[in-house]
């Protein structure tokens, strides 16, 4: 991992824009989807989002492995977990949180394409400008590359972050200060307390 790793909190009022952002591009697209696919994990809740703004309710998941740690990938994607049910003749819009890469996606599109649907389209919150790979839809597109952290990510990544500290943070403020010098966030004192209350409990990520 980078000593300097540059990092973005993400809100959930940021989330939430994105996400109607996303859903009126489907809609001016044309494109009407039977089934929601969410990539698991980050693209759970922009996925139960997005089906309601849309009108959907069949909603299902994959799990494609790809992140250890932020910024510290497998040597490839591949899908641990895929989709048990039938699809063929369908049209499934797949979303998940950030296109990073492209590799998460390619991954997700070949296991799908497979299974005979009759189109599979891609949604993202984010789109960073530097992943070779586009989806179909992107609630917005980062220029400049950084770590993003969602809601639904907070606890595993700052945790992490936090677990990585060599000496540990001995209170609250001097995680505060450390987590700004090293990662440019600034972390509220009473999510670090809480963060800091978890200990050096292992987390995994496969």
């Amino acid at each position: 991992m980078p000593e300097k790793l540059r990092c973005e909190l993400v809100s959930n009022e940021t989330v939430y824009d994105l996400v109607w952002t996303v859903a009126g591009k489907v809609q001016t697209s044309g494109f009407a989807p039977d089934l929601v696919v969410a990539i698991s994990r980050g693209g759970f809740t922009p996925a139960r989002v997005l089906c309601d703004v849309l009108g959907i309710f069949n909603l299902t998941s994959i799990r494609v492995v790809h992140y250890r740690a932020p910024a510290d990938m497998e040597p490839m994607a591949t899908v641990k977990y895929p989709l048990c049910i039938p699809v063929a003749g369908q049209r499934l819009l797949v979303v998940d949180d950030v296109n990073d890469t492209g590799d998460t996606l390619q991954a997700a599109r070949a296991h799908l394409d497979a299974l005979g649907p009759a189109e599979v389209r891609m949604a993202v919150l984010h789109e960073k400008a530097s992943s070779p790979v586009r989806a179909e839809y992107a609630g917005g597109v980062i220029d400049e590359w950084r770590w993003l952290i969602y809601p639904w990510a907070v606890v595993e990544d700052l945790g992490g972050f936090l677990r990585q500290m060599d000496p540990p943070p001995s209170d609250t403020q001097e995680a505060k200060r450390r987590l700004r010098a090293d990662y440019g966030l600034d972390v509220p004192e009473s999510l670090l307390e809480r963060l800091l209350a978890l200990g050096s409990r292992p987390h995994s990520h496969t």
